[in-house]
């Protein structure tokens, strides 16, 4: 295990903190926040400090910090608390460039759909323009403004219920749900940094749906193993049983090469590279063959 620093937030710099709060929070998700100001006019940022905190009542938080180098706060900010009204957009990899221009300081009143050259479009319940190109647009009325602080850095969650949602239809799957590979997604780094969703997508199974035995209840030879890590033993816990000797015995009938394999440092290669693939079944037949 390598060494670790301590540090205490109160002993860093605003900026060092806010460094290392990002760098290690991550990646998050990003709210493209539309606004009007109180002259009916639009603005457009981008925030990292964002997610989806309740399905009933439909509720987005978001939040604008207060700037770090002169303790002034942005424009979203001040255009929520006069007008109670954002439209959130997702942001996915095709638009990521000219959502990033967007986050450029303009002058208040300066158009950042127009500097970007994204599309502005009416919406059905609320005043604020949504991004035509963005896949999916929440139109919300905001319902709470929380101020976290007075100084420069400290953030003001703004709650936005949801009153209207748009959806492209290029992004569903045929069961109707929104495909994770066809909405491409980003999402912020520490620094300059981003992550696209789609590149690096894998699925884990929800504990939820089943009751796995655990960690704790794998056979030792196992549990101890110097092949498999522990996300491995974390697949391998999330089964409700062991595979039972006649499974095993079946199993090893349909690949006889297995009978072959020397030792429990090979099986559990085998076991490893089946677990790779997500085939836990297969893996934990394996991993039984000699235990």
């Amino acid at each position: 295990m390598s060494n670790m620093i301590a540090v205490h937030p109160k002993e860093l710099s605003t900026s060092q903190l806010h460094g290392y709060l990002l760098g290690a929070v991550g990646p998050r998700p990003i709210a493209f926040a539309s606004t009007l100001d109180g002259k009916g006019r639009p603005n457009l940022s981008p925030f990292s400090f964002f997610n989806v905190f309740s399905a009933n009542p439909p509720v987005l938080i978001f939040s604008p910090a207060r700037r770090v180098r002169d303790n002034t706060t942005k424009h979203t900010l001040e255009n929520v608390l006069t007008t109670k009204e954002v439209v959130i957009n997702v942001v996915n990899y095709d638009m990521v460039q000219q959502m990033s221009l967007s986050s450029t300081e303009y002058g208040k009143g300066e158009n950042e759909f127009i500097k970007s050259g994204l599309t502005m479009v009416p919406s059905d319940v609320v005043a604020p323009f949504r991004v035509g190109e963005s896949p999916v647009q929440f139109e919300c009325r905001v319902t709470k403004v929380e101020p976290l602080g007075k100084e420069g850095g400290a953030g003001n969650l703004i709650f936005s219920e949801v009153v209207k949602i748009h959806i492209k239809e290029n992004i569903l799957h045929p069961n109707g749900s929104i495909d994770q590979s066809k909405i491409d997604l980003v999402a912020r780094m520490g620094g300059n940094w981003y992550s696209r969703a789609k590149m690096g997508m894998f699925e884990v199974p929800k504990p939820l749906s089943t009751k796995g035995i655990g960690v704790d209840s794998l056979p030792e030879p196992i549990r101890t193993s110097t092949v498999l890590s522990g996300n491995d033993l974390g697949m391998l816990g999330n089964v409700e049983a062991l595979p039972v000797k006649e499974e095993v015995d079946a199993f090893l009938d349909q690949h006889p090469e297995l009978s072959n394999m020397k030792g429990k440092q090979e099986l559990h290669k085998k076991a490893k590279e089946l677990l790779m693939n997500n085939d836990v079944s297969s893996a934990w037949k394996v991993l039984m063959i000699k235990h």
